[in-house]
């Protein structure tokens, strides 16, 4: 059996599970590939992928020219880059993994903190010799809006009362029912926008989604309010955003996903001095890397023993 683990950028895929219980051929790759053509020419050949997220997508056109791909392991409970029905048209089975919410929902905390308190333009100073140049913002008494209000939703709305912050949230169909388990206010969209000190998104990436925060949402908020998007980088109109934060219609936006990703070298977020910007680590963790591969293992053991587990439909 040849097994392939994909977009293991730090490399510590083999560490965190017991792969040798296998007895395989077992090939890493630490680099994305560079298109769909690039992933056929490295795969072709490996009846095991394990995928890291949705880092590689797996459309139709990859997967009808995989032949001897058998087993396609997604780390996580779900996978938008994966085109199950093609996989299942090919013969192939797509298993899942355990997942755990709270490193989300921790790095959104901490890529709000970091732009209320612009710790990466200080921490900048510091490390050159200087000192403070910035003056930040507290979160007591402001108001978090959520934009979404499903499992990591209320994670951060928790955190965010916490800090004394008052919580309102919107999605298509939140109710005030839904939303008082939570201590949440549910409010119409445009008031979610109009109301945020800090905007934090938490909805799962879809055609409703898709460019949800555009234009006309950046320019209802507060000239003083934080964005901030740890779910799915095409929720958010990117060139709206840049144009938003160039023309300082909101004070930071703090990003930890992308339209493409990685975020090209020369991207125009790379440039913009009122951005937080993190290379979407929000669930890289070692505790959920422990999960991701403990249970990559076992599927592949239990396909090979002819019970395949956590099969995604």
């Amino acid at each position: 059996m040849k097994i392939a683990i994909l977009d293991d950028y730090q490399n510590v895929a083999l560490d965190y599970a017991d792969w040798g219980s296998l007895g395989a051929e077992i090939e890493v790759f630490t680099k994305p590939f560079e298109d769909p053509a690039d992933v056929v020419a490295h795969l072709r050949d490996f009846e095991v992928v394990v995928a890291m997220r949705e880092r590689t997508r797996f459309p139709a056109e990859v997967l009808d020219r995989l032949p001897a791909l058998k087993l396609l392991v997604s780390t996580g409970h779900r996978n938008a880059a994966i085109d199950v029905a093609a996989a299942r048209r090919n013969g192939v089975v797509v298993s899942s993994t355990g997942y755990i919410a709270a490193p989300a929902a921790e790095h959104t905390w901490a890529l709000i903190l970091a732009a209320a308190r612009n710790v990466p333009v200080e921490s900048k100073n510091m490390r050159e010799g200087g000192w403070q140049t910035t003056v930040g913002t507290i979160l007591s008494g402001k108001t978090l809006g959520l934009l979404g209000l499903g499992r990591l939703g209320a994670g951060a709305a928790k955190i965010g009362q916490a800090f004394g912050m008052e919580t309102i949230a919107w999605s298509q169909n939140l109710t005030q029912e839904k939303a008082d388990p939570h201590g949440v206010t549910a409010v119409p969209k445009d008031e979610l926008f109009a109301r945020a000190d800090v905007l934090s998104v938490h909805l799962v990436l879809s055609d409703r989604s898709r460019g949800l925060v555009g234009a006309p949402e950046l320019a209802s908020m507060k000239p003083t309010a934080i964005l901030v998007n740890t779910s799915r980088g095409p929720i958010v109109d990117e060139a709206a955003l840049v144009d938003s934060l160039r023309r300082k219609e909101i004070a930071v936006a703090a990003l930890d996903v992308y339209d493409v990703e990685p975020l090209p070298s020369g991207h125009p977020l790379r440039t913009l001095d009122n951005v937080v910007l993190t290379p979407h680590i929000g669930y890289v963790t070692r505790e959920a890397y422990e999960i991701f591969y403990r249970d990559a293992v076992e599927d592949i053991a239990a396909f090979r023993a002819g019970s395949p587990v956590r099969v995604m439909e």
